[in-house]
């Protein structure tokens, strides 16, 4: 028997995802739109019948868990990105991964169904934009993105309330203009992907308005994209490279 405060769950898809490292992966759900996916279904979900109709909706609703973080665990208070990474709120007041259960919600753009046999087996695959999942990541539920319901115009966001405007201005040195184009047939939108992501500044939110010679580097892809700030305002990507297997 299962009591009120006990529930178990399944998978019914899994991510694939241009984001393999959590560093980098944006804050929030279509800040980046070049990012695309594929929701995998898995086991009993995998069926056509699941997802009947779903082509008439925009967008859909991804309920997953933080399974990067799970090990973690999590406190009664966090730091908020958006408020410099230095004030204390209370983890339910914010969208922190490091909660008392490890769930996450995020809406995704539809693009596509797709059915495919995947070694002589049926396989339902939904393709998604502007996605800000782990690659890898469980996906409990799907829901359709209801307008009239999801969007209230007139809700109040307390220190979220605006969308982050990019502060940062990407430019490619002549080296990792030359790896664009030798990467561009494999990986499209690549330098639209990479200039969304950058532009977000993912760097930890302390460092932000600070001097940083720090060459950093973040995965997209099987890719590892070296990069630095420039005067505040400029960031400068230095390499794109495969990673070593």
């Amino acid at each position: 028997m299962i009591t009120a405060d006990q529930f178990t769950m399944t998978a019914i898809a899994t991510i694939n995802s241009p984001y393999k490292e959590k560093f980098a992966i944006p804050r929030q759900p279509n800040l980046v739109s070049a990012a695309k996916g594929q929701v995998i279904l898995l086991g009993d979900a995998n069926n056509s019948e699941l997802v009947r109709g779903i082509e008439q909706f925009s967008h859909l609703w991804l309920l997953f868990i933080f399974n990067a973080s799970q090990a973690e665990g999590w406190k009664p208070l966090v730091r908020p990105p958006r408020l410099g990474g230095n004030k204390k709120t209370g983890v339910l007041a914010t969208r922190s991964t490091f909660r008392p259960n490890p769930i996450g919600m995020s809406v995704v753009k539809l693009d596509r169904v797709e059915q495919s046999q995947v070694n002589s087996k049926a396989q339902c695959i939904l393709h998604v934009s502007g996605l800000d999942l782990l690659h890898g990541t469980p996906i409990v539920d799907i829901k359709p993105y209801l307008p009239y319901s999801d969007a209230i115009f007139q809700a109040e966001a307390g220190f979220a309330q605006a969308k982050p405007e990019p502060e940062l201005t990407i430019h490619f040195s002549i080296t990792s203009q030359t790896e664009l184009i030798a990467y561009q047939e494999e990986y499209h939108q690549l330098a639209i992907l990479i200039e969304q992501v950058l532009a977000q500044d993912p760097r930890p939110a302390y460092k932000r308005k600070k001097l940083d010679d720090k060459i950093y580097g973040m995965c997209l892809y099987d890719l590892n994209i070296q990069w630095r700030i420039i005067n505040f305002t400029h960031v400068e990507v230095l390499s794109i490279k495969k990673l070593l297997e």
